[in-house]
């Protein structure tokens, strides 16, 4: 889900020159998964019983129940429960790679200051929401054609987490528990982010668009923020490439220590390498300057740092224990973009308090804790709880700063935007034999079998 750049951040950018060779980055192989079953039990012999006459009847042992085995495979669409596959909790660990450059093993306090929170059930549950995120996207890539309806497409993915994860999120406070880590965004062409069918919508999928697919699972808060661009004609390729290496080149450039503004440096002079040629017209495909990748914390899909997409001053750097959205978008237009269209996407701040005077308010604010705490949510996902008449107490909320509104972020009509996302966790351990350290992304599951 994107992070906006706010307008006065801008002026401090330093926006670096297009570099002329950039290429994208050939995904990792991907690596299957074993999964052990059950052994039956026997079956039962007939054995011969005196009876009170002369005469003996046979009588039958009773068969024991065959103990059930755990289903080993997927199924299509996705609804098999992951702890039913990986009932173990022996989730995939995310891709690791080297660092680029030489960065010892470190003790010190400030560098282990994180290293209390990466005990053994943060992994898991970012493993476990990272396996689900790949099969639900697996399945997506295969399954979305042109003239299904947006509507469609979004309750497909939806309905996929939230089977995996086990959270149908009907019951009071069980989306928190798991489930969807914020709605999926279905942005079509000149819309970059944060685009949802609302109810009603009509919107059908066309063979000449470019969708932005963006969705986030959590597992007990840990979020997994991944996104992919879909088009069905080759014109379009350019495009998704351009955006695709940029995401791939600003993974290789991040790690501990790092400055925020030097990966978004290298993400820039991927991207503005490349060039599309739509409908015979040739454009430069631009960083879309305004918008950043994130930190996530725990049931906040946005955290306190950003990862600018294009080169700038700021010199954050990123730290041990922190998880990272890099996500990147390039454009043929103008490479900003604006608030446009009806808004879908919603999260309660925090932070948020006020006396609020409307009942409605009051009302939709209970639900809102009870069941989607600092989620971002949709209308959908209220109009799926039972709620009805609400834009009047939601509005009200909004005004009163206790609830944001994300609207639609959409560069100049006529332009076509794409995005590419992964989750990266800057962390250190010490290779078998090496002090080398070693940096995981939880997000991004066997990219070449994805298809990215």
């Amino acid at each position: 889900m994107a992070a906006q750049v706010p307008t006065e951040a801008l002026k401090k950018l330093n926006v670096g020159e297009p570099a002329t060779n950039g290429k994208p980055a050939n995904p990792a192989e991907g690596n299957g998964v074993d999964h052990e079953s059950d052994d039956s039990d026997e079956e039962g012999d007939e054995v011969a019983v005196p009876a009170a006459g002369a005469a003996a009847k046979k009588k039958k042992k009773r068969k024991p129940k065959k103990k059930k085995k755990n289903p080993t495979a997927q199924s299509d669409p996705p609804r098999v429960l992951m702890s039913s596959l990986f009932p173990q909790k022996n989730y995939p660990k995310g891709e690791e790679e080297e660092y680029r450059d030489e960065n010892l093993y470190r003790t010190t306090n400030e560098e282990k200051r994180h290293l209390d929170n990466l005990n053994n059930d943060f992994l898991t549950d970012y493993r476990e929401a990272a396996e689900i995120h790949r099969q639900v996207r697996q399945w997506a890539q295969k399954n979305i054609k042109p003239g299904q309806t947006l509507t469609e497409i979004a309750e497909g993915i939806e309905d996929g987490v939230r089977a995996l994860t086990g959270h149908p999120g009907l019951e009071e406070g069980d989306a928190i528990k798991g489930g969807m880590g914020f709605p999926c965004g279905l942005s079509l062409n000149h819309c970059a982010a944060h685009y949802t069918p609302n109810a009603g919508n009509k919107v059908v999928l066309q063979q000449g668009d470019v969708m932005k697919v963006d969705f986030g699972v959590h597992v007990n808060g840990r979020i997994v923020d991944s996104a992919f661009t879909m088009a069905f004609e080759p014109q379009y390729d350019p495009l998704l490439e351009a955006v695709k290496a940029a995401t791939n080149a600003g993974i290789k450039e991040a790690g501990i220590d790092v400055r925020v503004g030097d990966v978004g440096g290298v993400i820039q002079e991927v991207m503005e390498s490349y060039e599309c040629e739509i409908d015979g017209v040739s454009y430069p495909v631009k960083s879309i300057r305004n918008l950043n990748g994130h930190t996530i914390e725990r049931w906040s899909i946005h955290g306190t740092k950003s990862v600018p997409i294009v080169k700038s001053n700021d010199t954050t750097k990123m730290e041990e224990g922190d998880v990272f959205a890099v996500e990147t978008f390039g454009s043929t237009g103008n490479g900003y973009v604006r608030d446009d269209m009806e808004v879908s996407h919603y999260a309660k701040r925090g932070e948020g308090h006020a006396a609020l005077r409307l009942d409605s308010a009051k009302r939709l604010l209970n639900v809102i804790n009870k069941n989607f705490g600092t989620l971002p949510f949709c209308r959908r996902y209220l109009d799926r709880l039972g709620q009805d008449k609400y834009l009047l107490g939601l509005n009200n909320l909004v005004a009163s700063g206790i609830v944001e509104a994300y609207p639609p972020l959409c560069d100049k009509k006529g332009s076509y935007t794409a995005q590419f996302e992964h989750v990266h966790h800057p962390a250190q351990a010490k290779r078998e034999g090496s002090n080398q350290p070693r940096r995981g992304l939880l997000g991004w599951m066997k990219p070449a079998r994805d298809g990215y």
